[in-house]
This record gives C-alpha cells, sequence and structure tokens, in this order.
C-alpha cells in the first residue's frame, strides 16, 4: 500500500461526534493510545467470535460490517464510510464480536483502545452521555432498517436510499447523479435484497424514466417523481 502523510490524530479524534466538546488535553490523551493499521481491499479487520479490545476510527477507505447465515449467505449489516466509527457498543458489552468486518477499498484506520475510554468516562461522565448518544443514533437506524424490511417493498427501499444519497449541494431543477458507494451486490445485501431483485428493481425505474443507470452511476432526472413515485 502507498505511502500517506503522517495525520494528525488529535484533530481527526476531536471532529468524532463522540469526542466533540473534549478539552485538548482530553482529547490528547486518547490519542497518544491509538494505534493506526492499514487494510488492503478485501483484507478482513476482525471475524464473528474474535475478542473486541476497543473501537476504531475510519481514516480513509470504506469498511463493511456483515456476518453469514448457517446457509452461506452473506448480510451486510452496515457500511463505514470515512469519518466514521464502529465498535463502540459491543466494547462496553464485553462480549466477542457478533459480525465480521471487511476492508471494500484501501483503509486506514485508528483502534482505540477500551482502556483508555474506560480510563477518561471516570475522568468526564460527559463522554459518557455522549457515547450514549452516538449509540442511540445507531440503535434509531436499526430500528428504521428493520421498519423498511417490515412494510416497505422492495422497490420503495432502493428509491429511498437514492434519495438518501442525492448530494446536498445538488441544485433543484437539474438532473442529479448518485454514485453508488460500493457494488450492487453490497448494497443489494444492505438493503435485505438479492443482487438480481435489486438490479430488476433498477430495470423497472428505467423503464419507467425515473432514473438512467450507467454503471455505477444514477442518474435521476426529475428528483420530485422519483420522490412521488415512492409514496
Amino acid at each position: 500500500m502507498a505511502a500517506h502523510p503522517r495525520i494528525n490524530i488529535e484533530a481527526l479524534l476531536s471532529h468524532l461526534p463522540l469526542f466533540n466538546g473534549l478539552a485538548p488535553e482530553e482529547i490528547a490523551r486518547i490519542a497518544t493510545s491509538a494505534r493506526e493499521s492499514h487494510a488492503a481491499k478485501g483484507d478482513i479487520l476482525f471475524h464473528k467470535g474474535d475478542p473486541c479490545t476497543g473501537f476504531h476510527l475510519l481514516v480513509y477507505g470504506q469498511i463493511k460490517l456483515a456476518f453469514t447465515s448457517s446457509q452461506g449467505n452473506e448480510k451486510v449489516v452496515e457500511i463505514i464510510s470515512q469519518g466514521q466509527s464502529f465498535g463502540e457498543a459491543i466494547m462496553f458489552m464485553d462480549k466477542p464480536y457478533i459480525v465480521f468486518a471487511q476492508a471494500l477499498s484501501d483503509s486506514l484506520l485508528l483502534h482505540i483502545p477500551k482502556d483508555v475510554i474506560y480510563a477518561e468516562l471516570e475522568r468526564d461522565p460527559r463522554l459518557c452521555r455522549k457515547m450514549l448518544a452516538g449509540m442511540a443514533v445507531r440503535l434509531h437506524q436499526l430500528m428504521n432498517d428493520v421498519e423498511s424490511y417490515s412494510l416497505r417493498s422492495g422497490k420503495q427501499r432502493i428509491i429511498g436510499y437514492l434519495l438518501r444519497e442525492i448530494p446536498e449541494d445538488a441544485e433543484a431543477g437539474k438532473d442529479i447523479a448518485v454514485t453508488l458507494a460500493t457494488s450492487k451486490g453490497i448494497i443489494a445485501s444492505r438493503l435485505n435484497l438479492t443482487q438480481e431483485h435489486f438490479s430488476r428493481i433498477l430495470h423497472e425505474l428505467s423503464e419507467l424514466g425515473l432514473i438512467v443507470v450507467k454503471g455505477r452511476k444514477i442518474c435521476i432526472p426529475d428528483v420530485a417523481g422519483l420522490r412521488a413515485h415512492d409514496s
């Protein structure tokens, strides 16, 4: 993997919502114990059943969290992007990982040991509140996922995903392009669909003129029309 410029660990940690508002000396203590790790595309960071010794912050790259069923089918639970953290909840449970983590692209991560976090929790209860808030957001997203899988059709799930991926700076009234963050198979698994079902729905939406598929780039000529089709 190519060399990268030296990273400012303290700056990265200070921008993590989990640590927002902590004093510089608190950030510095945590940064001192953070360990950099590289993962090439396809590398496994940890397996289901491995002990959890802390949590991770993704500096750059992309990580998938998934598990494999007894039938050998893979279910993607979450796709981690740059700047996101993962593993906090299982760290506090003091149990082994219930999913595996795999790099979807060359990645750089920071690992923050749990004993360092425990020490900071003893010093500052604010960190506990922030960690609880962060895990509550994850739980809320999980509940939204369960609702979507249970009550929404596959077409509604895909349209909802595309609408969420529209860039914030996209101009209203103009054709908007969404670039899929990873392969269609992984996104399909994240939406609890087979890749064949995912592709078939994209084809149906294309036939209706609601989207134009160009590989991993999907153009949306009429966002309002796509949103109305979702209702």
